[in-house]
């Protein structure tokens, strides 16, 4: 039996011959589609007595916004969005313009910073009536130094500050939290910091929490006094225990440097450091009272000055220099860059918990070093023997002993091992005694 052909499967039932028809092609099969329609072209069905139509919901449908309403809307979100950043700027420069009234709408001591004025005499900033019109005529009044200044530069221990972290002694014409609030427009504008920590009073002098009044600005680590620091000492490991430490207190900066504003050691390099990081901005001297801010920029506009005229011409009216804490009772602006940026310095951020803050401003004189820091150690046979105390040291070593710092510090010995060297390093004129502790409070009195 023949195999049938493709056309017999195809069409079983074929046609008559005689019938002629149409072959395609090709093969197609077509369904036809079913109708697809929205909600608002369906008929309403036979069970719908209601001809209350239903909403699309918002942002589809028809109630889709068009591209246009859509621009408009992004357009109105960007204007909102730039009038609040408009407002959040002005309130900047309003905050730093109220910071710095002293420096720009009344004119300031160039010693300390404080606005000049004819009334108190007592006050910083005051200045005779007859000088204040004549450099007012002439305008030069950022050339007159208040007499306060000049009382600070002769030697007078003067202090103006109070409250918590000021002193006693003397009028008190500014708390410390004032001064303190002096600085808080820096955390809003682009500046870079240059910290100062003393390095005899490292942690006492370091400034905890100093973000909070810098913000974001990039920080300048400078050591101050190392001339202080014993002959012998190595300042690689000075250095690198500054690092370490200042990792500890979780203040990250761009550089650390040891400084002698005495001796200029290290000031080239604090130099360099500001001119590659300032890319125009302003720099601010920062740190704790009287940690060395004003002798620092001496010390730092003596070195630029080799290169930069403006620098050169700055010297001949800088900051005043004073043991006394609180010497500089507002920020200086110093032209001190050529290329554009200021130089500020600062008033000292005081602190209630260091030595300067419970002595009396008389006594800073003598009790700050002045030469390099030399230890008085104890036992020390040419005391005891002075004291008729040699043999019961030799036997016991310093237990049952008390040691006086001055009239400043007491140190009661209970109890340790005999061969204990306990060493003392501060300035000369305070002198160390040995006493036995039941004999302590007799002789704090003589003392």
């Amino acid at each position: 039996m023949a195999p049938k052909s493709l056309s017999a499967f195809l069409f079983p039932l074929s046609p008559p011959h005689n019938l002629t028809y149409f072959t395609p092609k090709f093969l197609r099969i077509c369904t036809k589609p079913s109708p697809i329609l929205c909600k608002s072209q369906q008929t309403p069905t036979a069970t719908t007595h209601s001809s209350v139509s239903i909403p699309d919901p918002d942002g589809t449908g028809a109630a889709a916004p068009s591209r246009g309403d859509q621009f408009l809307e992004r357009q109105k979100s960007f204007e909102a969005a730039k009038l609040v950043m408009k407002e959040v700027k002005k309130s900047k420069r309003r905050e730093k313009g109220k910071a710095l009234k002293f420096n720009t709408a009344v004119a300031s001591c160039y010693g300390c910073g404080a606005p000049l004025h004819t009334l108190d005499p007592d006050a910083p900033g005051f200045v005779d009536p007859d000088t204040y019109e004549l450099k007012k005529r002439h305008r030069q009044l950022r050339t007159v130094l208040c007499g306060r200044c000049r009382l600070l530069s002769h030697g007078h221990m003067i202090t103006a500050v109070g409250g918590n972290g000021g002193y006693s002694g003397g009028k008190q014409f500014v708390s410390a939290d004032e001064l303190r609030e002096k600085l808080s427009h820096l955390r809003h504008e682009k500046a870079l910091i240059v910290k100062l920590v003393d390095v005899v009073d490292f942690n006492g002098s370091f400034l905890a929490r100093l973000r909070d009044l810098v913000g974001a600005n990039p920080i300048i680590l400078v050591v101050t006094k190392v001339d202080l620091l014993p002959r012998d000492t190595d300042l690689n490991c000075v250095g690198d225990w500054v690092v370490e430490a200042t990792t500890k207190k979780k203040l990250s900066v761009l550089s650390v440097h040891l400084t002698s504003s005495k001796s200029l050691v290290g000031i080239a390099g604090v130099v360099s450091e500001i001119q590659k990081e300032k890319k125009g901005r302003d720099v601010y001297i920062l740190g704790s009272a009287n940690v060395g801010k004003s002798a620092f920029i001496s010390a730092l506009l003596k070195t630029m000055a080799l290169r930069d005229p403006a620098a050169a011409a700055a010297r001949k009216y800088k900051p005043i220099q004073s043991a006394v804490p609180g010497t500089t009772l507002g920020p200086i602006q110093i032209d001190a860059f050529l290329g554009g940026g200021k130089l500020y310095d600062t008033p000292g951020v005081h602190l209630h918990h260091r030595q300067a803050a419970v002595v009396h401003s008389e006594d800073l004189p003598a009790l700050a070093p002045r030469s390099r820091l030399k230890g008085q150690s104890f036992p020390n046979s040419k005391v005891a023997s002075e004291n008729g105390m040699a043999e019961k040291i030799q036997c016991n070593g310093l237990n049952g002993f008390s040691i006086f710092w001055g009239g400043l510090v007491r140190v009661d010995i209970l109890k340790v091992l005999p061969e204990t060297c306990l060493t003392f390093y501060g300035p000369k004129a305070l002198q160390i005694h040995v006493v036995p502790t039941d004999k302590a409070d007799e002789f704090y009195q003589v003392i």
